[in-house]
């Protein structure tokens, strides 16, 4: 009998394993995790993608300086632009600005950087103002016309010649593309110094050189420096 009793409590407890495991594998695959491929409700979230480079800005393209005319900066700028391949320094231009008189320093040189314009006198070519007007009225390329050329120049090397220290000057554009065959270049001069100013109300004039006063040239030779561009027109 109580053999018997032994095995009887055994197969109770048997058969409650069973129902027990039965209802934890039931649990287990009500609750379990369904692969992504057979829900076809599941939404995966959006993937974090690696950040792509920002392009710089561009750079913005420096406004005339308030002392120079500005449409005569823009036609320089994109004079200096189209020559670039020629132009070996571009943090400073100069401009000499033709529709001024010589009395007046209309010849500057602009910080590309900083905005910053530092302005003297120049003469303009005999050729350009036959009347001696102080203004210039016309342009020329020609050989031995004494006139001032219009266009893009770039500075060249310096020598000493029958006005001193000089500096030649490479005309970039054809309408001044003779100006190294003509000996045009950027030198100081007795009649570009203030005192003509005081005397006649301008300065004398050139053979369609720069010529600057005789105690700005070392002033204009810093500022210039070689492989700069000058710009020289009138509008």
């Amino acid at each position: 009998m109580r053999d018997e009793a032994v095995r009887s409590r055994r197969a109770v407890l048997k058969a409650a394993g069973g129902l027990a495991g039965a209802v934890l594998a039931q649990g287990c695959t009500t609750n379990a995790i369904i692969p992504v491929a057979q829900n076809a409700s599941f939404v995966p979230p959006p993937q974090r993608l690696a950040s792509a480079p920002v392009p710089a800005a561009p750079v913005k393209q420096m406004r005339a300086p308030a002392t120079v005319n500005p449409r005569l900066f823009e036609r320089a700028v994109a004079s200096m632009d189209r020559h670039s391949g020629r132009i070996r320094r571009t943090d400073r231009i100069a401009i000499a600005d033709f529709a001024v008189d010589s009395a007046h320093p209309r010849f500057q040189f602009i910080d590309m950087h900083s905005g910053v314009v530092s302005a003297m006198r120049v003469a303009h070519g005999s050729g350009s103002d036959p009347a001696h007007c102080g203004l210039l009225t016309r342009f020329s390329n020609v050989p031995d016309s004494n006139a001032t050329s219009e266009g893009a120049f770039i500075t060249d090397n310096y020598y000493v010649g029958k006005h001193g220290r000089s500096q030649r000057l490479v005309g970039l554009d054809p309408t001044n593309d003779n100006a190294l065959m003509r000996a045009i270049v950027v030198h100081g001069a007795w009649y570009a110094n203030p005192e003509m100013i005081a005397q006649h109300g301008k300065l004398g004039r050139s053979q369609g050189c720069f010529a600057v006063a005789e105690g700005d040239l070392a002033r204009v030779f810093d500022l210039l420096g070689e492989g700069r561009m000058i710009y020289a027109a009138k509008v």
